[in-house]
Formats: structure tokens, C-alpha cells, sequence
């Protein structure tokens, strides 16, 4: 069974567990965060944006695009660091000859910084994430239109003749959506700030308890709940999505470390993106 929780407005789904696999599905964006393993149910969206090249979040993209060829679903396109393009080109070239088809990609190279439009106001910023491979966060925003504060007296008809006459009477805003960072060092809390405001964050937390030391999960580019208890009162986020687990802990010891240590004002946004009973997927 997939994971599925609610953030916000946003449906969170797929599977998650550090150094095994990596895909999840933002059905109310279109988009899939990696590709670890190709799910048949995320065939539909059009939109893959990689974190980086390591297998537990990449190697599921040539299988994903067979299961695409085969419901009769086109190229999509695939967001990712602009350093890995190249050899992901090369890789589906070689899953082409191997399958005797075609593994066909719209790829998008982005770095830290590029903002790409994606439609109906909707658009992508990629940030850097602290890796020792190149690897990318991604944060999903719109665009609005906001009545300067100095005009919202003004009765509805004088707006629209100040605006007919070309008078700048509106700011454009950033309303940030959603946010993914995975296998990352805590630096990028610091490097992107913007993720404490995103009314969405999607979040790796490998580590949960006193069996690593935050040393321990920084020596291998991770993220420890100590860190994250240690900044809870900065999370401004409406729902922060905790996952990439260890498989060191099962789903239900995840689920009670968290209730167990998170501070209550942060516990009550937190998503566990983690079965609430059993094993994990697979």
C-alpha cells in the first residue's frame, strides 16, 4: 500500500525510506518528486522533477517511462540538476537499446535559482539542497496580484478607472505553495529560508532518535529531528510532510518517537509520511 496523507490543499502520496526508494505523487500540482520506484498510478502526470542521481531516488525513471509507453502517455518532462543531464540522456539512451524502444524525455536543467513556468499561474523555483552528489530542492509557487494597502479603501469602481488610466495600483506577490528538499544537511534551512514560509513543506528527517547523533546524520548528508526540534519554533509552515526515514526504524516506532518528541505546536502540522502499521512498502 502507498502512503498518503493530507498537507493543506495538497495530497501527498507515494512511498518513502531512506537509502531504499524515494517516489512521491502532488496530484493537485501534477507533479512526481522523484522517481526511486516507478508506480503504474503515477503515470499520469506529465511533470518528474529529480532531486539528484543517487539510485533510491532516480532509478525508477527508464521503468516509469515503460509503464508510460505502454497506457500510451507521451514524453514528460523531466526537471532535474543541470549537472546530471547529460548522463541521464545517456542512461535512457542505454535503457532504449537494451528495450528495443524508446525512452523519450523532455529534460529541463535548472540551477539554484531558475524558475520555470509550469501554468495556470503556477511556477517552480530550484534551490540547492547540501549533497555530496549535485541535487536540487524544488519550491512551487503562484503568482498573485495584491491591492497596494494604500488603495483598499477605495470603492471597487474608482480601482477599475485607476486601473483603465494605467495607474500601478497592484503588487506582484509570490504565494509559495509547496516545498521539496530531500538528502540534505540541515545547512539548507539557512541557505533557503523561504522553506519556514512555504504553506507546504516536504521534508527528509532520516534520523529520529539517540542511535545516530546529529554528527552521525551530517557525516552522511542527512537531516536528524534534533535539528528540527532545535528550530521548531521557525516552521511557519501550515503542514510540514517529515519523511525519508531510516529502515533502522519501523513505521510504528517512526510514528510514536515523533509524537513522543516533537513540541505540541509543531507536532499538530506534522504529516509522518509513514505506514501507521506494518512494514514498509516492498
Amino acid at each position: 500500500m502507498l502512503t498518503e496523507v493530507q498537507a493543506g490543499p495538497y495530497t501527498v502520496r507515494g512511498v518513502s525510506v531512506g537509502g531504499v526508494y524515494t517516489s512521491l505523487q502532488v496530484p493537485e500540482l501534477d507533479v512526481v518528486l522523484d522517481v526511486g520506484l516507478p508506480i503504474r498510478s503515477f503515470c499520469g502526470s506529465d511533470r518528474i522533477f529529480l532531486s539528484h542521481a543517487h539510485p533510491d531516488h532516480a532509478s525508477g525513471l527508464g521503468s516509469l517511462l515503460g509503464i508510460r509507453r505502454l497506457i500510451g502517455k507521451g514524453a514528460p518532462q523531466v526537471f532535474l540538476p543541470a549537472e546530471i543531464e547529460s548522463n541521464i540522456q545517456e542512461s535512457l539512451a542505454v535503457m532504449s537499446r537494451l528495450h528495443h524502444t524508446a525512452m523519450e524525455v523532455h529534460t529541463v536543467p535548472m540551477l539554484p535559482g531558475d524558475v520555470r513556468p509550469l501554468g495556470h499561474g503556477l511556477f517552480v523555483r530550484a534551490f540547492r539542497t547540501h549533497h555530496p552528489v549535485p541535487s536540487l530542492g524544488y519550491q512551487f509557487f503562484r503568482r498573485i496580484s495584491k491591492l497596494r494597502p494604500e488603495f483598499q479603501s477605495l470603492p471597487p469602481q474608482d480601482i477599475a478607472k485607476r486601473r483603465q488610466a494605467g495607474e500601478a495600483l497592484f503588487d506582484e506577490i509570490e504565494r509559495l505553495e509547496l516545498a521539496y528538499a530531500t538528502d540534505t544537511v540541515s545547512r539548507v534551512l539557512e541557505t533557503e529560508p523561504s522553506l519556514f514560509e512555504s504553506r507546504v513543506l516536504i521534508l527528509e528527517c532520516t534520523f529520529i532518535d539517540a542511535r545516530h547523533t546529529v554528527e552521525d546524520a551530517q557525516a552522511r548528508a542527512h537531516l536528524h529531528l534534533d535539528e528540527l526540534i532545535a528550530r521548531a519554533d521557525q516552521f511557519r509552515n501550515e503542514a510540514l510532510v517529515l519523511m525519508h526515514f531510516s529502515q533502522a526504524f519501523s513505521p510504528e516506532a517512526v510514528h510514536a518517537t515523533l509524537r513522543a518528541r516533537l513540541p505540541p505546536a509543531l507536532s499538530e502540522r506534522v504529516r509522518v509520511f509513514a505506514p501507521d502499521t506494518g512494514r514498509w512498502f516492498g
